[in-house]
């Protein structure tokens, strides 16, 4: 039985990880949970799986969840950025499934790697922060990395079997979200409730935003140069409406291989939590007669920047991506909030990293003040 914590597990991809657990409780025991504000689902996640420690955002939520469990539970509840590094590291614990949204996910992701914990990656801000830290300490700590996210499982899955070296290029798709194609002029109407209607994926609200800007493939461009050592100009973005093939790599021969499978993100989080197995999820095949065709188009990068700007961060590096990311998650949580407009994020993230002094082979000291410089820079422009 493998020995799982799920550090955000009120999430979309934390609640998914649990369905998968309740179908195959002889392979999983639960050690972990940890949720920011959900006290609700993670109580009744708590009474069903009864994990050994809990942690949450602060002392008010800690303190509302031992008020809220069944007397009949016991277990350790903590709270705070030590407490999700606590729940990272802790030591019965044999994969961190790490689906935390946002910055918040770094100091955990290397608790977890510096503890000798393998790690179901689901956090892409992890990796664009700080990946070239990240992966030398997963080395070091003989860590695996399993990509949770779609994209990064098909291009994993893709490679097993084959040679590095034989590896020419990798393409990265999209589905475009729910803006492909709406004129620019139109950009500057789109409400907040346009933007969370995703027209394939079902994710939580940051994510579904961060799709439709496409700032969620520039995320996954970093992510993919960290995580399969590749050079940025190896990646190629492909806008796929239909969402089934979920990327593809290309050889030296010319050979392409793609992963294709319906939209639903339990078989890549199964797959990274259960690796080498393969598990029965009860999921459909695509239904190919009834697809017809399968599509792809070039992202249009005038009406959607975030990927030139995902294209200069992960060639000029240091810290230029954890600056992009920042900037990135002030504006959409402004956008969420109604105070900035669809179209102002790209302006946001743009000015914010025009104005950075970028630093190369940052230490993590250097990541995070830059990250912080991020924000007050990204929160002065948004005022």
């Amino acid at each position: 039985m493998k020995k799982i914590a799920i550090l955000g597990s009120t999430g979309s991809i934390g609640s998914s990880a649990l369905d998968i657990v309740r179908m195959y409780p002889d392979l999983f025991d639960v050690t972990v949970l940890t949720a920011a504000n959900n006290i609700p689902l993670l109580c009744e996640q708590i009474d069903y799986f009864k994990p050994e420690l809990v942690a949450v955002l602060d002392e008010k939520k800690a303190e509302e969840l031992k008020k809220s469990i069944s007397a009949e539970v016991s277990c350790e509840i903590i709270y705070g950025e030590q407490g999700y590094v606590t729940a990272a590291s802790y030591p019965t614990s044999d994969i961190v499934l790490l689906a935390m949204v946002g910055a918040a996910g770094l100091a955990p992701a290397l608790a977890a790697v510096e503890s000798g914990k393998h790690i179901a990656l689901a956090n892409k801000e992890t990796l664009v922060m700080a990946g070239d830290i990240v992966m030398e300490k997963a080395a070091q700590n003989n860590v695996n990395i399993f990509p949770v996210d779609s994209e990064h499982s098909a291009i994993f899955q893709c490679l097993k079997g084959n040679r590095k070296k034989d590896l020419s290029k990798i393409f990265l798709t999209a589905s475009g979200g729910p803006f492909r194609q709406m004129p620019k002029s139109r950009f500057k109407k789109i409400t907040l409730e346009d933007a969370l209607n995703h027209p394939t994926w079902s994710m939580g609200s940051k994510i579904t935003i961060d799709s439709a800007t496409l700032m969620n493939k520039g995320l996954e461009i970093i992510e993919a140069v960290h995580l399969f050592d590749v050079p940025h100009d190896m990646i190629e973005v492909l806008v796929h409406p239909q969402s089934i093939i979920h990327s593809m790599v290309g050889f030296t021969d010319a050979s392409v291989l793609a992963q294709m499978s319906i939209p639903d993100m339990k078989g890549a989080i199964s797959y990274a939590i259960s690796i080498p197995e393969r598990l029965n999820l009860k999921l459909n095949f695509p239904d190919f007669a009834a697809l017809k065709s399968l599509t792809f188009e070039k992202p249009d990068i005038d009406r959607f920047p975030s990927l030139k700007f995902a294209f200069e961060a992960s060639k000029r590096r240091g810290t230029l991506p954890c600056v992009m990311n920042a900037a990135n998650e002030m504006a959409v949580q402004a956008f969420l909030e109604k105070r900035l407009s669809f179209s102002a994020i790209f302006d946001v993230i743009e000015k914010t990293m025009a104005y950075h002094s970028l630093i190369d082979n940052p230490d993590l000291f250097s990541i995070m003040e830059a990250d912080l410089w991020a924000r007050e820079k990204a929160q002065s422009l948004i005022s």
